[in-house]
């Protein structure tokens, strides 16, 4: 055997020796959440990597794409499309090329997107500079199938990292509103626009509409995680979720009236918690009640969506919800308003405009009076969008669950600091 010869053994035993040991370390890996990941491979290596990821048991909620080409290809496609949780990069480029390459991907990225990038210059500065500029990681090829597993347990598992999903409670201002409808309604939105892995949890226990809406029958749901807490974790919620779409799952209220549902406080708190750490989407539908475990959800979440009718009982509770919601969330944004069957008729209503003056908020979204539209729609267990993709109220969704989620409909170059676009690590 050759000098070369024995080198490149050596060189190869080793490196299947630290593969062993890194593939050891991933038995006490927690499954990766319902999160979307896009690879972008130069390297016929790095792709065999990628699909060796998709083919393990951690990664089975995991929605993987794996694409021919680097970070051009990447800037390209994400121009026009929105960007998954994660996106995995290869290049060759140097120090002074890479950050370079870099911007126009900056330009159109999510503030919320995190990227991992997989180079072959062992450069500490480089490492430091990608860092301080909001790049999760950077790994040096060769890279085995744990490394990759691990990087991204590092940035979605670690119990220490941000929760990865954001959370959008929707109240009535007044029961009978259609607060579950516009709620249901854009969950399918967000989970179909954005291909994002969305969960919707009816937190209305007795009289939860979320299963008719989306014509299923499961036998749990939300009861068993609250009355449960100490058994809920991301295997005991995969049992409770019922599959609504591609990228949308019911955590189901069971509609039923063999017990009080009374709750203290901070009931649902650790539900809100699992479901944050599951997926990059919660939507919340809150029953119309003003109670310490309405005002505890109320105060946890991300993002609070008002919906009311324009009359006068909606524009007094509307009035007083935003009053005692921005005295719970004094460092919040004001909560989102939504002026909803606008236009019915024979019924006196209050203009859009005077409904809002004392609000001191314009609504997000007003949408008219459709008996027969949303009719339907109920009756045969289809969102809006399933019935008529084309119509103004479809479209008003979309605009919606653009605005709640924080996205924009079109995207365009933001100026500043190119990689400081990506949200830091």
């Amino acid at each position: 055997m050759s000098t070369v010869e024995y080198e490149i053994k050596n060189t190869t035993e080793l490196r299947n020796a630290e593969e062993a040991i890194r593939m050891a370390e991933l038995e006490n890996m927690r499954p990766l959440p319902r999160i979307s990941v896009h690879a972008f491979c130069e390297s016929e290596e790095l792709q065999r990597v990628m699909e060796r990821c998709s083919q393990d048991r951690r990664m089975s909620k995991v929605g993987l794409r794996i694409t021919s080409g680097g970070i051009a290809a990447a800037a390209n496609m994400f121009a026009t499309a929105p960007t998954p949780n994660l996106i995995i990069l290869e290049s060759k480029a140097g120090a002074a090329g890479l950050l370079s390459e870099l911007a126009p991907l900056a330009a159109v990225c999510d503030p919320s997107t995190k990227v991992v990038i997989v180079g072959y210059y062992n450069d500490i500065a480089l490492y430091r500079e990608l860092v301080r500029n909001g790049i999760s990681e950077y790994m040096v090829q060769p890279v085995a199938m744990p490394d990759i597993m691990m990087a991204m347990a590092a940035i979605f598992v670690d119990p220490d990292a941000e929760p990865l999903g954001r959370s959008i409670g929707f109240i009535g201002a007044k029961g009978g509103v259609g607060s579950s409808t516009i709620a249901h309604n854009c969950a399918f939105g967000i989970s179909n626009l954005f291909s994002t892995e969305t969960i919707l949890a009816d937190l209305d226990l007795p009289y939860g509409t979320a299963n008719i809406d989306f014509d299923q029958d499961p036998t749990q749901g939300i009861a068993e995680a609250v009355y449960a807490p100490d058994r809920l974790d991301e295997v005991f919620l995969d049992r409770l979720l019922t599959k609504c779409s591609e990228h949308l799952s019911l955590l189901a209220a069971p509609s039923l009236l063999d017990r009080a549902y009374d709750f203290e406080g901070q009931a649902f708190q650790p539900v809100l918690d699992v479901l944050q750490r599951n997926a990059p989407i919660t939507v919340l539908d809150v029953p119309h009640a003003w109670s310490e475990w309405t005002r505890s959800v109320l105060a946890a979440v991300d993002e609070v969506v008002i919906c009311a009718s324009p009359d006068l009982a909606n524009l007094r509770n509307a009035k007083n919800m935003m009053d005692a919601l921005r005295k719970l969330r004094p460092n919040d944004k004001m909560p989102h308003l939504i002026l909803n069957q606008v236009g019915m008729p024979k019924r006196p209503e209050i203009s859009p405009s005077d409904f809002c003056e004392p609000l001191e908020a314009e609504p997000i979204a007003i949408i008219p009076f459709d008996a027969n539209l949303f009719g339907n729609a109920a009756n045969s267990g289809r969102m809006i969008s399933e019935m008529d993709a084309k119509s103004p109220t479809a479209e008003t969704f979309s605009q919606i669950s653009h605005i709640v989620t924080g996205r924009i409909a079109v995207k365009k170059a933001r100026k500043g600091g190119l990689l400081g676009l990506l949200k830091r690590k």
